[in-house]
């Protein structure tokens, strides 16, 4: 994924989001990352939902020009999207705006770094409760996971993007694909949690894909060898990230019978070839 890209994004550009999720986030509430923030208000803009589409221009007509202006500068940042933001720049005027819609638009293009983080929490090994405890560890827990279950599409969306990290735990494992979606969009997410995500065997394959897709996810090793090693993991996603694993990795794979086959005949083949090189 590029900077300018989100799971959720691709999710609202594929028409997945109802129509009462595409005015919440037109009204600006997601707080996505400032790139994608830009993104999915020029999409919205132009909705077939007259509601949506004028809530996307109110909120931004209230984006800061000066933040505003110094993202559409980045070197990576699109033709298309920048052309978008230059053309309504000249129209950009401070419209009335409903009280429910009242916008922290400085918020809209600093959240990518300024959202308070979660506090840390105590190293664990890995391995040390499987995922069943670390769902029912506590009545508080379950509490949280009985909470959410309750709200609806919209208000968990909000919670995925914005909660803690006890919640995005919960709902990355959302049956819904905007939830799931929203949670590797939030801004919040930490690169701890993304190596636990590719650890669980409890989420769908599209939450797996979308971690194997993200070359900034990529560039950590517990992130690769968490997801060659999970069963769930997409064996096309798996086969991929093969060659990039360390020896003794590969070794583990090459005998490892809890996961697909086709990735254990691969790592078994690397695993040789890795022994021939060596005598």
């Amino acid at each position: 994924m590029d900077a300018f890209s989100a799971p959720l994004l691709d999710r609202f550009r594929q028409g997945d989001a109802p129509a009462d999720v595409r005015l919440m986030a037109a009204r600006g509430v997601l707080l996505l990352r400032p790139e994608a923030q830009l993104s999915l208000l020029m999409l919205l803009a132009s909705d077939e939902v007259p509601e949506v589409a004028a809530a996307a221009r109110r909120t931004i007509a209230r984006l800061p020009a000066g933040p505003l202006a110094a993202l559409l500068a980045q070197a990576d940042t699109p033709a298309e999207l920048r052309a978008f933001y230059e053309s309504v720049g000249s129209g950009r005027v401070a419209e009335q705006v409903p009280a429910d819609e009242e916008v922290a638009a400085e918020a809209l293009l600093r959240a990518g770094g300024d959202s308070p983080a979660d506090p840390p929490e105590p190293a664990e090994p890995e391995a040390a409760r499987s995922e069943a405890e670390e769902i029912e560890a506590t009545p508080e827990r379950r509490g949280t996971a009985q909470r959410l279950s309750m709200l609806t599409v919209a208000d968990r969306l909000k919670v995925a993007v914005l909660g803690s990290r006890e919640e995005r735990s919960i709902l990355v494992r959302d049956p819904n694909r905007l939830v799931s979606s929203a949670v590797l969009s939030s801004p919040r997410l930490t690169e701890s949690e993304v190596e636990a995500i590719a650890r669980m065997t409890n989420v769908s394959g599209d939450v797996l894909r979308t971690v194997g897709s993200n070359r900034a996810w990529l560039k950590n090793y517990a992130v690769i060898a968490a997801l060659a090693r999970n069963a769930k993991t997409p064996i096309g996603v798996a086969l991929s990230l093969l060659n990039r694993l360390a020896a003794r990795d590969i070794k583990f794979l090459a005998s490892d019978r809890n996961i697909p086959e086709p990735v254990r005949l691969a790592a078994r083949k690397i695993h040789t070839q890795n022994v021939s090189r060596r005598q």
